[in-house]
């Protein structure tokens, strides 16, 4: 029986044009590539080497730390009289009301602009309404300071709501650290929503879909990994910030899950502790990087749950 044949009339004969056998892209170096090479690699090298010196500098005084404090007392809900200030569930706390505060400001408004700007802004205005969003992010966060203190407790919070909050109180703490965050989740929100193709929307659009449930029902679901790294890094971003807390969220160990209270946050505590006041080496210099390394873990955590949530719902086209 003969053996069938292919190759029809007109197409190349087998073996014509590109090789079977993909090209070694390393038999042939250009001049120079090699240099090249070795600075990337040394790059990434320094950044890593940098990352561990970091973990270092921060854990080796927090092991003298616990060396000296048990971890009863640094878990522990207040601080004993006369004793060093190690309680870190009230700063834990404080950081908590603070960052859900800033979520549920962020979220919705960085989301809703991405959406717009995404689905439904023309070209020219979203070529000018982007860059003016995240114009925000370039504010200066002892400027978020001055303007959660001076206009949002007084004006809006006792004046235009009627709240009956502290000078310093988690809401404006919390409220001015959602807008300094609204750019981050916004920009990369609006970049996952304009990665999807658009044969999607052209595909839901066909079947008799209008806009809004082409966005809800197609393309949020194919963007959701870019919309919760998005969400996540805000997240990080509020977790680990300093200036705005310290100055509006108020320098008390609280309990209290009121954010009409002033709350201290973890940073706010190293801010205000690092002074240059304890001598290196004592148990009050030692809490300083026990506090930061507590907080180093949280953001690593938050930062693994994000790659697992980016990977779990990441969509490839």
């Amino acid at each position: 029986m003969a053996p069938t044949s292919t190759t029809t009339a007109g197409s190349p004969r087998p073996g014509v044009g590109l090789p079977v056998v993909p090209p070694d892209l390393n038999a042939k170096r250009r001049p120079g590539e090699t240099v090249i090479k070795a600075l990337l690699t040394l790059s990434a090298l320094t950044s890593v080497a940098i990352t561990f010196g970091i973990v270092f500098a921060v854990l080796a005084p927090a092991v003298d730390f616990f060396k000296e404090v048990p971890f009863t007392d640094f878990f522990a809900t207040s601080d004993e009289p006369g004793a060093v200030s190690a309680a870190v569930l009230p700063l834990v706390v404080g950081t908590l009301i603070t960052t859900v505060v800033a979520l549920a400001l962020a979220v919705p408004m960085g989301l809703g602009a991405a959406i717009y700007l995404s689905e439904y802004a023309s070209p020219r205005a979203r070529k000018w309404l982007k860059p003016t969003v995240e114009l925000l992010a370039g504010v200066p966060s002892v400027v978020y300071g001055f303007f959660a203190l001076f206009f949002v407790t007084p004006v809006v919070l006792q004046g235009w709501l009627g709240l009956d909050v502290n000078f310093t109180n988690s809401w404006a703490a919390g409220l001015v650290l959602g807008v300094m965050i609204i750019p981050t989740i916004a920009s990369l929100s609006e970049d996952a929503l304009s990665a999807v193709p658009h044969a999607l929307r052209q595909g839901s659009l066909a079947l008799g879909a209008n806009r809004m449930q082409t966005t809800i029902r197609v393309v949020l679901p194919a963007a959701l990994s870019g919309i919760a790294a998005a969400v996540v890094l805000g997240l990080s971003r509020a977790v680990g910030e300093t200036m705005i807390v310290t100055m509006a969220g108020g320098s008390v160990k609280n309990m209290s899950l009121d954010p009409s209270e002033p709350h201290m946050t973890m940073t706010a505590f190293i801010a205000t502790t690092a002074k240059g006041e304890n001598p290196v080496g004592s148990v009050e210099y030692n809490a300083l990087f026990a506090v930061a390394a507590l907080l180093f873990v949280i953001t690593f955590v938050i930062n693994m749950v994000s790659i697992a949530i980016v990977r779990r719902f990441r969509q490839e086209y």
